[in-house]
C-alpha cells in the first residue's frame, strides 16, 4: 500500500475545491442550471426515442448520468447525458439485440471508461487528428437527420435497414400519401419556430418552445400524431442487468465502440468547455472516471450510455455556470418533471421531436467548418471525406480508426519527405584526397518511413573510402532507423569504406548503443562530437592508405578505386 500515489488517487476524486468561489456564483449556477434543464428536456427525450431504447430511458439517462458526471467528473461546466452521436451507435445495438442489451452495454461501456481514467489514458484524445473529427462529427449528423426520417413520414422505424441512408430510403417508400404529410408538416413547423425564435433571441430555448407550441396545437386540434406515450412518475428501481457470460461476449464488441465513443466525446466536450469558459483546465483522466461511472449508475436505472454533451455544455456556460453545482441543478431540474409533469410530456408528438433532432443534426455541419477543411490540404480534405463516408456507410468507430490510420499515412508521408540525407562538400581548402571521402549530413526523422530511402542515397557512390555520417541534425529517430543505421555501417565495413559518426544527441545514444550501431564501427574512437576533428581524421586515414599502398593520396578517375 505504500506505493500508492495518493495524491494521484485524490486527483481522480471530488473534493471541496470542486466548489471554490460558489458563495459568489451560485445564483449563476442556479439559473444556468435551470436554463441548461429546459434545453436538455427536449433532447433527452428525442435521444432515447430515436436511439430505440425510448424516451423514458432517455431522460433517465440525462438525470441519472448527468448527476453522476457532474460531482465526479473532471471538468467544471461540463453537462453529461444521451446525445446524438451514441444515438448513432445504439440504434443498430438495438435493432441487432433488443432493447434489453442497452443497459447490459451501458453498464460494460461503464466500466471500460471507468478502467481507462483509472489508467490515466485521458490525454490519448489528442492523437486524433482534427480532419477526422470533422468529418466524423458531419458523418454523425447526417446519420441522425437520417434516423428522423420514419418518424417525419409516420412510419414505424422498426424492421427497416440498419443502414440510416438505407432506412430512410425504405420508410419514404412504405409512407402512406398523403396521410403522411401531417407529420411532415409537424416537423417543418417545429423547425420553423426553432429558427425564428434562434435569429430573434439565441437565449430562449428554441426546440423547448417549439415543442410546447406544436404539442399544445396537436392536443387541441386533435390531430391524429404518434406521442411519446406514458412516462414513469418516478425514478425506476436500480437493478443489476443480466450480465451472464453470454451477454458479456456477445455484446463486448458493441460496448468497446461505446466506451470509445463516450471517451472521445467527452473529453472533445470538456476541452470546448475550458476554451470558452474562464473557470480553469480540465482533468481528462478524472473526466473519464466520472463519465465511466456516469454510465454504470445509468444502466443501473435502465438508461443509455453518456457522454459530455457539447451544446449543453456550451448553453451552460453562456448561461453564467461556473461551477459543477449548475450541472447538477439541471439533472434535478429533469428530476422534476418526471416528479410533476410527466403526463404532459407524454402528449408530445414524436414527429416534432424529429424536428427538434433535424434541426439539431443540420447545426452539427457547419458549412464554414467544411469550407476550412477543404480548402486546408488535399491529405486533411480526403480524410475529412472518407472519415465522414465511412461514418455514414459503415459505423463510427471504424470511421474513426481508418481516418485515423490514413492521417497517420499522410503526416509520415510528409515527415519522410522533410527527411533525408545529403552530402556535402567539405568545407574550407580541397585536401588532396578529400574525392574518396564523402560527408553525409541527416536531418529530420530518421524512422521506419525514412529508412530505406537513406540507405539508397548513401550506398549509391563509388569511389569512397570514408563515410563521415552527420548525425546531429537528426531530430528523431526510432528503432527501424536505428536499426536501419547499424546495418549501414556494418555494409560499408564491410566493403572495406571506413564509417566515422559525428554529434550522435545525448537522447538518441542509449538507442543506437542497444541496436549495434556502436559496435559496428571498426574503431570506439570513430565517433566525433565536431565536423573538424572527423574530417581531419578521415584525411589523416587517406594519407595513411596512399601510403601503404605507394601511391598518391588521390586518384585521377574514381571508379579506378
Amino acid at each position: 500500500m505504500s506505493g500508492i500515489n495518493w495524491a494521484s488517487v485524490r486527483a481522480l476524486a471530488p473534493s471541496r475545491a470542486d466548489y471554490a468561489g460558489l458563495r459568489a456564483s451560485w445564483r449563476g449556477d442556479l439559473l444556468a442550471g435551470v436554463t441548461d434543464g429546459i434545453v436538455a428536456l427536449p433532447l433527452a427525450l428525442a435521444f432515447g426515442v430515436s436511439s430505440g431504447a425510448g424516451a423514458e430511458a432517455g431522460l433517465v439517462t440525462a438525470i441519472v448520468a448527468g448527476l453522476v458526471a457532474a460531482v465526479f467528473g473532471g471538468s467544471s461546466v461540463q453537462v453529461s447525458g444521451p446525445t446524438g452521436a451514441m444515438v448513432v451507435v445504439l440504434a443498430p445495438i438495438v435493432s441487432s439485440h433488443g432493447v434489453g442489451a442497452i443497459a447490459i452495454v451501458t453498464v460494460m461501456a461503464g466500466g471500460i471508461v471507468l478502467l481507462a481514467g483509472v489508467l490515466r489514458l485521458g490525454r490519448t484524445v489528442s492523437y486524433i487528428p482534427w480532419p477526422v473529427i470533422e468529418g466524423f462529427t458531419v458523418g454523425i449528423g447526417i446519420i441522425i437527420f437520417l434516423q428522423q426520417v420514419p418518424s417525419a413520414v409516420g412510419v414505424s422505424g422498426s424492421g427497416h435497414s440498419s443502414n440510416a441512408v438505407i432506412a430512410a430510403i425504405e420508410s419514404v417508400a412504405e409512407a402512406s400519401w398523403p396521410q403522411a404529410l401531417l407529420p411532415i408538416g409537424i416537423v417543418v413547423a417545429t423547425g420553423a419556430i426553432m429558427g425564428v425564435l434562434t435569429r430573434l433571441n439565441p437565449r430562449v430555448p428554441s426546440s423547448f418552445v417549439a415543442i410546447a407550441v406544436v404539442t399544445a396545437v396537436a392536443v387541441v386540434s386533435h390531430l391524429p400524431l404518434a406521442s411519446i406515450g406514458a412516462l414513469p412518475h418516478t425514478l425506476p428501481s436500480p437493478a443489476i442487468p443480466d450480465l451472464s457470460v453470454h451477454n458479456l461476449s456477445t455484446l463486448a464488441a458493441p460496448a468497446f465502440t461505446i466506451a470509445a465513443l463516450a471517451a472521445i466525446e467527452s473529453l472533445l466536450s470538456a476541452r470546448v468547455a475550458a476554451s470558452i469558459s474562464d473557470t480553469g483546465a480540465y482533468n481528462a483522466d478524472r473526466e473519464l472516471v466520472g463519465q465511466g461511472l456516469a454510465s454504470l449508475a445509468s444502466g443501473f436505472f435502465g438508461g443509455m450510455p453518456a457522454t459530455g454533451a457539447i451544446a449543453r455544455t456550451a448553453v451552460n456556460v453562456r448561461s453564467g455556470a461556473k461551477t459543477r453545482l449548475s450541472a447538477i441543478v439541471h439533472a434535478l431540474a429533469l428530476l422534476a418533471v418526471v416528479y410533476l409533469v410527466a403526463d404532459v410530456v407524454s402528449r408530445v408528438p414524436l414527429a416534432t421531436l424529429s424536428g427538434v433532432l433535424m434541426i439539431t443534426a443540420a447545426r452539427m455541419v457547419s458549412p464554414s467548418m467544411v469550407k476550412r477543411v477543404l480548402h486546408s490540404t488535399r491529405a486533411a480534405a480526403f480524410v475529412f471525406v472518407l472519415t465522414a463516408i465511412i461514418t455514414v456507410s459503415f459505423d463510427l468507430i471504424t470511421a474513426v480508426g481508418i481516418g485515423i490510420v490514413v492521417a497517420a499515412f499522410f503526416s509520415l508521408r510528409a515527415l519522410s519527405k522533410a527527411s533525408g540525407v545529403r552530402r556535402q562538400e567539405i568545407e574550407g581548402a580541397a585536401v588532396p584526397g578529400d574525392e574518396r571521402i564523402a560527408v553525409f549530413r541527416m536531418q529530420g526523422a530518421l524512422f521506419f518511413g525514412a529508412a530505406e530511402r537513406v540507405v539508397e542515397r548513401v550506398t549509391e557512390h563509388h569511389g569512397i573510402e570514408v563515410v563521415v555520417l552527420r548525425l546531429s541534425h537528426l531530430q528523431i529517430i526510432d528503432a527501424t532507423g536505428a536499426h536501419t543505421l547499424a546495418e549501414l555501417v556494418t555494409v560499408l565495413e564491410q566493403h572495406g569504406v571506413t564509417v566515422l559518426i559525428k554529434g550522435v544527441r545525448p537522447e538518441h545514444r542509449a538507442l543506437l548503443d542497444r541496436l549495434g550501431v556502436m559496435s559496428a564501427l571498426r574503431d570506439p574512437k570513430h565517433l566525433f562530437d565536431n565536423l573538424p576533428d572527423a574530417v581531419a581524421h578521415a584525411r589523416e586515414h587517406i594519407a595513411r592508405l596512399a601510403a601503404r599502398q605507394g601511391v598518391p593520396p588521390y586518384v585521377e578517375d574514381a571508379s579506378d578505386s
